[in-house]
């Protein structure tokens, strides 16, 4: 019987570089043969290793003399590097992803004080900034993405931070719907593409299997920030009437502040990878010669693809093209569009409806924090469960199977918008849904099959989550208030659509895998070698790639 296959290896990242690809097939019959061997250390023999030498040296990889297929270390010690990383990498990103969620999520908590009313805006046009924001924010995700990969997300985040934390700060003085919405369209420029970005520097440090745990980390900050945001505003928000200035604007103003701090501060604390932590005002680095070599030799053993491009190499326009029309990437993509529209408008509308049902401005912004305390922990369990069980799609759909039942008594539970407690707790329980959006992520990245791909469908996922945030801004409209009913029964169907899309997805990955397995068996050992000798299929799209599912 025919080996199983090791999908561990992708094509080199050069436009030009036929010679290489050819070489890089050539060396997986070397990788197919043996899977017990090659499992942990893909480089164990030497043939390959050469290979892959040639191949890091000519991208120039900047961490290619560091690379030592020899280098031995045991769980203990790579376990307490991890928790280093975790200390100076994935703390830093969280920080980062603070200070995106405090500029991007603090215009909810600046409208429970008025702050329509007195630009002279109605909700309708609160919705079209929402969609003006995001409908920007999605067209800046692949430019800005290309500019990180030429100049390194290490100098791109911080010159982000910097520029949008300006414009955040400059919201202090709005005049009105012109002004409302030329400020949204610059803050989503500028913050447009800083996820992806951020992931691609987050994989520099970790493994496949470590990144969706630090995702979830990543994206529980979201929610640390609504709760210590929340808490802000309750102070900020009492500054009304300080020097003439109504008390939305100072929360604009110092959030802006806060945000320009982290941004400077990340010119420091961002190094391009683990061979760069050492510098003039960090003289001894991160890391030990040992632990750098860990650290770098792990990630290769991984995925021996991250280091056939350097972290200022450009992505090519046939690439990205090439990349865009990855139809296998398409059911991700259109998860992306879709799951996550049921929880949006209640979650978009949470401080007008809890100022509307009666509460007040201040307890408003602290009645929001028991959702996210509650969002947080079911994010990190229901990424905790996806990895330990080995499934991504029937996990994810918990999301919105939790949410289902609530979407339907906002619908057609009679004390909706007039119980204010019992709305209070419909509405804090649809937003405490596990969040699934780390593992889609994840699942995106470890789909892609090359680092090209990788690089391209991690932004083009994040820019259909934010088309759906689009179309989730019409679902609730001004005709149809208080009760929303048409908007409700809207978010019922689409829920029913994202669980079938779910299921759907799940078979599609299943039929991909078992057809490339009957291809793959039907073929002789001298097939398998000759085909992995002169294929011309690139990632995802070779027969030994099997896609998770």
């Amino acid at each position: 019987m025919a080996a199983q296959p090791v999908s561990i290896a992708v094509q080199p990242n050069k436009a030009d570089d036929s010679d290489i690809d050819a070489r890089h097939g050539k060396v997986q019959s070397e990788v197919v043969v043996d899977e017990g061997r090659f499992a942990s250390n893909p480089f164990a023999d030497p043939k390959i290793a050469e290979h892959y030498r040639e191949i890091y040296e000519q991208a120039q990889y900047e961490c290619r003399h560091v690379f030592d297929p020899e280098l031995e270390w045991d769980p203990a010690e790579e376990k307490r590097l991890v928790r280093k990383l975790d200390w100076h990498v994935c703390l830093w990103a969280c920080i980062m992803f603070f200070a995106l969620q405090v500029d991007r999520g603090n215009l909810s908590q600046a409208v429970s004080d008025n702050m329509l009313d007195q630009l002279g805006l109605n909700t309708n046009q609160y919705n079209n900034g929402n969609v003006i924001f995001r409908v920007s924010f999605l067209l800046a995700e692949l430019p800005s993405q290309l500019i990180s990969k030429k100049l390194g997300p290490d100098r791109w985040i911080p010159m982000q931070m910097a520029l949008w934390s300006v414009v955040a700060a400059a919201q202090v003085g709005l005049r009105g719907k012109s002004s409302f919405y030329a400020c949204r369209s610059l803050l989503g420029i500028l913050e447009g593409g800083f996820i992806p970005d951020l992931v691609l520097w987050l994989s520099y440090f970790y493994t496949s299997p470590e990144l969706p745990v630090r995702l979830s980390f990543f994206w529980a900050a979201t929610n640390i920030t609504d709760i210590v945001t929340s808490l802000l505003a309750f102070a900020l928000l009492h500054l009304d009437g300080v020097h003439g200035i109504a008390g939305w604007r100072w929360l604009f103003l110092i959030e802006g502040l806060i945000t320009f701090s982290v941004g400077v501060a990340a010119f420091f604390l961002m190094p391009a990878s683990a061979v760069q932590t050492k510098t003039w005002f960090r003289p001894k680095g991160w890391f030990t010669d040992r632990e750098v070599g860990i650290v770098v030799n792990r990630v290769l053993r991984d995925d021996p693809s991250k280091g056939d491009m350097h972290n200022r190499m450009g992505i090519t326009p046939k690439r990205l093209w090439d990349a865009l029309l990855d139809y296998d990437m398409w059911p991700i993509y259109l998860l992306g569009l879709i799951v996550f529209i049921p929880f949006q408008p209640p979650n978009t509308y949470l401080t007008l409806t809890l100022r509307q049902i009666g509460f007040s401005t201040f307890n408003t912004n602290l009645l929001t924090i028991p959702a996210e305390v509650l969002n947080t922990f079911s994010l990190l369990a229901i990424t905790w469960l996806s990895e330990r069980v080995g499934e991504r799609s029937l996990v994810s759909m918990v999301q919105d199977i939790w949410t289902l039942p609530c979407v339907i008594a906002l619908r057609w539970w009679p004390g909706t918008y007039t119980d204010a407690w019992g709305t209070w707790a419909l509405v804090t329980t649809l937003l405490s849904y596990p969040y699934c959006h780390a593992i889609i992520v994840a699942w995106a990245s470890r789909n892609s099959g090359s680092v090209r791909t990788r690089s391209v469908s991690v932004a083009v996922y994040n820019m259909f989550v934010q088309c759906g945030d689009v179309i989730s801004f019409y679902v609730y409209r001004a005709d149809d208030k208080p009760l929303y009913h048409r908007g409700n029964a809207v978010l019922v169907a689409i829920n029913l659509l994202a669980i079938a899309l779910f299921i759907g997805t799940k078979m599609y990955y299943v039929w991909r895998n078992k057809t490339r397995e009957k291809r793959w068996n039907a073929m002789s050992e001298e097939q398998h070698e000759d085909y992995l000798n002169h294929t011309k299929d690139e990632g995802n799209k070779r027969l030994d790639f099997r896609f998770k599912h």
